[in-house]
């Protein structure tokens, strides 16, 4: 399946977590570093309160007009910034979703990493961030310690990828599939599913009896597609449809490959406070609607990621 895997996991959660392309995005155009600075971006238009389902969200935010939205803008073609706005297949659908809530959806930039906790401390209403519905954020389960940091999430999931490995031009290191990386470098955005499955497959290397990989994690992805540009890395761990659409688009198409097959696809979900049900069961009603109209579709045709593509929005369907 061509539908990229969970780009990213909490600080500490597996994130099987990531953009490009699920499909290679004609947008997907991502690889752009976003600005990892607070600035909002409004991506759906302004809509009455006599949108179809707008009497299915919370009062407080019906009579605000808002769902502030936790983003880490830089992940493409997830989500990027384009002419000083959020852009990418996340804010098309929260677009879609807030016409038929009567809501506009403003997106916050901010580090992968700190979303879940801007989510809890109500900074923003949920956290939209390609972002791996996974049973430890569930939980609020650090994956490294297996300790509970927080009261964990609810998501409301929108679409399936998977996690692929980025190489250079050419894949002069032969990397075929996560047991090559055994005793090399790899860079990726910490904080991410794809960190999580990097560390899983070191302990499996040494297990083996070969090198453990030396990680090397960064704010953001850009920060990593480049030590592995520039030679100081092997590859880099993200989502399929970044991975993809940073093969096609870096440097017209001569900077990165994608090796192998995809790694554990799974859900995309938006990230909602636990207890907020009224909040939850809006946006899974407004995702059932636009799916059921065919704009959903037409949305991921856009962006070349059909392959991801749900077919109803499910409550913590991920594993």
């Amino acid at each position: 399946m061509t539908a990229s895997t969970t780009r990213r996991t909490t600080a500490a959660s597996s994130r099987i977590a990531a953009v490009g392309a699920i499909a290679v995005a004609g947008a997907l155009l991502l690889t752009s570093c976003g600005d990892q600075t607070d600035k909002g971006s409004s991506t759906s238009e302004d809509t009455s309160s006599s949108a179809p389902l707008a009497a299915k969200l919370p009062e407080d935010i019906r009579k605000a007009g808002v769902i502030k939205v936790g983003s880490d803008i830089a992940y493409p073609p997830v989500e990027f910034m384009k002419d000083g706005k959020a852009a990418g297949i996340d804010p098309d659908i929260a677009a879609a979703l807030g016409k038929q809530l009567g809501v506009r959806f403003d997106f916050q930039n901010g580090k992968f990493d700190q979303l879940i906790v801007g989510l809890q401390s109500k900074r923003f209403n949920v956290v939209m961030s390609a972002m791996s519905d996974t049973k430890d954020r569930q939980q609020g389960i650090d994956t490294d310690t297996k300790k509970k940091v927080g009261n964990g999430l609810d998501f409301v999931d929108y679409f399936t990828a998977g996690t692929s490995i980025l190489v250079q031009k050419g894949n002069p290191k032969a990397i075929k599939t996560l047991d090559d990386l055994c005793g090399k470098v790899v860079a990726l955005q910490k904080g991410t599913t794809s960190e999580g499955i990097a560390k899983t497959q070191s302990a499996k290397c040494e297990k083996d009896g070969k090198q453990a990989i030396t990680l090397q994690t960064f704010d953001t992805d850009p920060e990593a597609l480049l030590r592995l540009k520039q030679g100081a890395s092997v590859a880099d761990l993200n989502d399929f449809p970044v991975a993809a659409y940073n093969a096609k688009t870096s440097g017209d198409g001569k900077d990165f490959e994608v090796a192998g097959e995809q790694i554990e696809a799974g859900p995309y979900g938006i990230g909602v406070s636990k207890g907020n049900t009224q909040l939850q069961e809006a946006l899974q009603a407004a995702l059932n609607a636009i799916i059921k109209s065919g704009e959903y579709q037409k949305i991921l045709e856009k962006w070349n990621v059909t392959d991801g593509a749900v077919t109803e929005a499910k409550i913590n369907s991920g594993s």
